[in-house]
This record gives C-alpha cells, sequence and structure tokens, in this order.
C-alpha cells in the first residue's frame, strides 16, 4: 500500500529534511515514527527538501508498507512517536502512480518578516526580523521581473545539485500586515536557497538599500554573487505543496500556524 501525508514542523532544531549521520534531521524523525507503527522499515519520499532552520506547515511525503491502517490510525500512531516539533495534519492511501516530488504540480513558501523597530522574544525563531521600515509595495513591484520561465542562477545556492537552474515561478507576492511582510512565491520547483536568496535581494529593495530595478538585473546577469546576501532561515515556510485532484490527499487546514504568528488569513490562504 502507498500512503500519502502533510506534515508540519518547527525547523529551528533540524539540520534539514535530509538524513545526514551525525545531524538530527526531520527525515530520521518520521521514517523512526512510520517504521514503529507499521512494525516493518519505512522510507518516507518528500516533496521537497527544506534546509536547516526552515519550517513547514504543508510538507507531503509517501511512504509504502505492507500494512494497512485507517488513516486516523496512521495519524494518531506516528504522531505518538514524533517528537514534539513534527507532527503530521493527515494521511490518505494514494494510488501506486503517486510521488510526493514527481507528482507535484507546484510548490508554494511563505517568507515572513517581522518588520518592527524592537524585539519580540515569542518570534524570533518562526520569523526574519528587519528594524529598518520596509516598502512592500515597492518589493511587490520589483518581485514581478521574476514570474515566468527564467534561468535562476543568480537565486542558486553554492551546493546546489540541480541540472538545470531553469525554473518557472508562477506567482510572486509582497504585502505587509501591520508589522508583518510577507513573501509568498509560486513555483514548478525551486533550487537550493532559491526563496531566501530571492528575499535577500527585495529586502534591500523594501530598505531602499537598491532600486526596484535591481531584481531584474541579478536575475539577467545569472551571477550568485550579484545577489547579495541570503536571508535567514528562520522566516521561510514551506507553505502548500498542489497536485492534480485524482490523488484525493487529505484535507487539513495549514494555515492556522502561520495565522499564529499575527499574519492576517488572506496573506496565507
Amino acid at each position: 500500500m502507498k500512503y500519502a501525508a502533510i506534515l508540519e514542523y518547527d525547523g529551528t532544531g533540524f539540520c534539514g529534511w535530509q538524513t545526514q549521520r551525525h545531524a538530527r534531521n526531520v527525515q530520521d524523525c518520521v521514517d523512526s515514527a512510520l517504521s514503529k507503527v507499521a512494525d516493518e522499515s519505512v522510507r518516507a519520499v518528500c516533496a521537497g527538501r527544506t534546509d536547516a532552520g526552515v519550517h513547514a506547515v504543508g510538507q507531503v511525503i509517501h511512504f509504502e508498507t505492507n500494512v494497512r491502517r485507517s488513516p486516523d490510525e496512521w495519524r494518531n500512531g506516528v504522531n505518538a512517536q514524533l517528537p514534539a516539533d513534527v507532527s503530521v495534519a493527515g494521511i490518505s492511501e494514494v494510488s501506486d502512480d503517486f510521488h510526493a516530488r514527481f507528482s507535484a504540480k507546484c510548490r508554494r513558501y511563505h517568507y515572513i518578516v517581522l518588520n518592527y523597530p524592537d524585539r519580540r522574544a515569542l518570534l524570533r525563531r518562526f520569523t526574519a526580523r528587519i528594524y529598518r521600515r520596509l516598502d512592500a509595495e515597492a518589493m511587490h513591484r520589483s518581485a514581478q521581473a521574476l514570474v515566468g520561465e527564467h534561468d535562476f542562477s543568480s537565486f542558486r545556492g553554492a551546493g546546489c545539485q540541480s541540472a538545470s537552474p531553469v525554473r518557472r515561478v508562477i506567482s510572486i507576492d509582497v504585502r505587509r500586515s501591520g508589522n508583518f511582510v510577507v513573501i509568498k512565491t509560486c513555483a514548478d520547483a525551486f533550487l537550493q536557497h532559491m526563496v531566501r536568496n530571492i528575499a535577500g535581494v527585495l529586502l534591500a529593495v523594501g530598505s531602499g538599500e537598491v532600486s526596484e530595478a535591481r531584481v531584474g538585473e541579478v536575475l539577467a546577469c545569472r551571477d550568485r554573487t550579484q545577489a547579495g546576501i541570503t536571508a535567514e532561515s528562520c522566516g521561510l515556510y514551506l507553505s502548500k505543496v498542489e497536485y492534480d485532484a485524482c490523488y484525493d490527499l487529505p484535507e487539513v487546514v495549514l494555515s492556522d500556524s502561520l495565522i499564529f504568528l499575527g499574519a492576517a488569513s488572506g496573506l496565507v490562504s
């Protein structure tokens, strides 16, 4: 049998999704929990590997097992075995042709910035902090240069192993909600550090350090050294992965954790 599950996790205490021998990672926690419930070795495949410190409210995995259990039995059993910073929002049985990574139509990320002149202790792990007032409208206008299919070499991490730097950004939206600025990016797929590198340039635009035209210029030069800093990981969330309706993935509310951070529901839908 093949099952799909939607995961939420606080990435603060993890080196990322992928298994690493000497570092705590999400995959090992999930595989261990699934294997205990199934009473056999189970290996999960994720929709997109998140980096160290990156959070998720809509990570999708699939796994195969000889054990048949109801969705509630899987969800409750796995959650009982997981550490407190990882949880399963829903599990359902899926067809054999489903693949968490290759069946995905698009992926959505949110980058959440607390734009406030003073420190806020309770949000330090879950938002990036920028003290200088950001012009979210300028950030939004400049970000539109990234929409479409482009060579995103300028926004690619040095360790990226993707065969091609070409990706299709379906939409990118920047809005302010009170003291929060949220960057929402949807693409067919992402390169390593791509969202954080895009956020780094947009934050420079928003703070007035560079002009609005700079985003398009960086994209065109295809040179990572021109893109500036990589924005900190604590503000980044894998928020949703979308598939064809025929796969009938579990219906869960994915936005509650983001709303809790103070962003308006219209920004995180």
